[in-house]
């Protein structure tokens, strides 16, 4: 598959004009999904070579991405993974639950990066983090597409388990579709309603009248319609 290949044109211009030295990479996994966690990566590649084929994770082949993988595990300076769970996502909302699963990650990684390239186009971590936005950054930046790889990797072989033999959760593929929409998943929310794996504040049951009983709303929107004087009718 053709690509152009990601660079360290960033992570050069941070060094010159911050005096950065340590630059990790971050990207997420899992934003669009019903069920599962989402997932982050950061990662710190320094200026080196990156391997052949590195581009962001949704232009790679499973196969490609698992191998990948393996490679950067003993390629990349450092890496840690942080995840933030349905139920947090359900709590606080994706902006900050993505905030708090990479505010997991970097804190997992053995040095305190200087500066952060994340991608996309908004910042959710801010303060006190030094960030650089970099739209289509899994694709630009060396570190961001390491991160991307990492991640969509982890995250995928987490919901592999959850779906294969064993797992309890079988009738919902998720090895086949990681949490994210499809027909049979949706077929078995129809049939079974949600797992303690799903996100109870998402839309989508909206449209199974079986279930909807169990949506839940965050608490930010919780409190703003008591303070407007609405009445809930979630019982939490």
């Amino acid at each position: 598959m053709p690509y152009e290949a990601p660079t360290h044109t960033v992570e050069r211009s941070l060094r010159a004009t911050t005096g950065a030295k340590v630059i990790a990479g971050v990207d997420e996994v899992g934003r669009g999904a019903w069920a599962g966690p989402v997932t982050v990566c950061a990662a710190v590649t320094g200026l080196r070579r990156p391997p052949e084929g590195l581009t962001d994770s949704k232009l790679l082949t499973p196969k490609r991405r698992d191998e990948l993988a393996v490679v950067l595990a003993g390629w990349v300076t450092a890496h840690a993974l942080g995840h933030a769970s349905p139920e947090e996502i359900d709590e606080l909302g994706m902006t900050a639950a993505l905030r708090l699963a990479a505010v997991r990650a970097l804190d997992g990684l053995p040095v305190r990066p200087d500066a952060v390239i994340l991608d996309g186009k908004h910042d959710y971590l801010g303060a006190p983090w030094q960030v650089r936005t970099v739209i289509k950054g899994d694709r630009s930046c060396v570190a961001v597409a390491a991160a991307s790889v990492i991640a969509k990797v982890e995250r995928d072989r987490m919901m592999a388990v959850l779906g294969g033999p064993g797992g309890g959760f079988e009738d919902f593929a998720f090895g086949d579709n990681a949490g994210y929409p499809s027909p049979v998943h949706r077929a078995a929310l129809e049939a079974l309603g949600p797992t303690p794996y799903h996100r109870l504040s998402w839309a989508y049951l909206d449209t199974l009248p079986r279930w909807r009983h169990l949506k839940k709303v965050r608490r930010s929107e919780e409190l703003l319609e008591l303070e407007n004087g609405g009445q809930l009718g979630f019982d939490f």
